[in-house]
């Protein structure tokens, strides 16, 4: 087991790694749209939201030799499942390998955003 650190995204926040790997699998912790080089949130809506958690998981698994086509599963976090539709048309152009997922609407997120999301990847 591994741990996978890169400063292309944000420094983990809490006690945690940005991921593990573990023999050809990759688990990434959940990518919230702070900006790597301020950590500061991105402005804009839930579509610059998702494009920069996106980049953040993005710049993780490249870190752990791996990259978004290889990813098999994803955990989706929004503030507000009224967002679902905008958030979709983020997500698709990235995940064009229609991965496993699971979305849901959570009451909060870390440092107030709009989205978070975390996934399985492999090598």
């Amino acid at each position: 087991m591994d741990i996978i650190e890169t400063k292309k995204a944000p420094a983990a926040i809490g006690p945690y790694s940005q991921g593990i790997s573990f023999g050809d699998f990759i688990y990434t912790s959940g990518q919230i749209p702070l900006v790597p080089e301020t950590d500061v949130l991105m402005d804009g809506g839930i579509a610059q939201q998702t494009e920069q958690a996106i980049h953040n998981l993005a710049a993780v698994l490249d870190a752990a030799g791996s990259s978004l086509e290889k990813v098999i599963k994803t955990t989706c976090f929004l503030k507000n499942m009224g967002d679902f539709s905008a958030f979709n048309a983020v997500y698709e152009k990235y995940f064009t390998g229609r991965p496993a997922r699971s979305c849901v609407e959570v009451s909060a997120l870390p440092k107030g955003a709009l989205v978070e999301i975390e996934v399985i990847a492999t090598r």
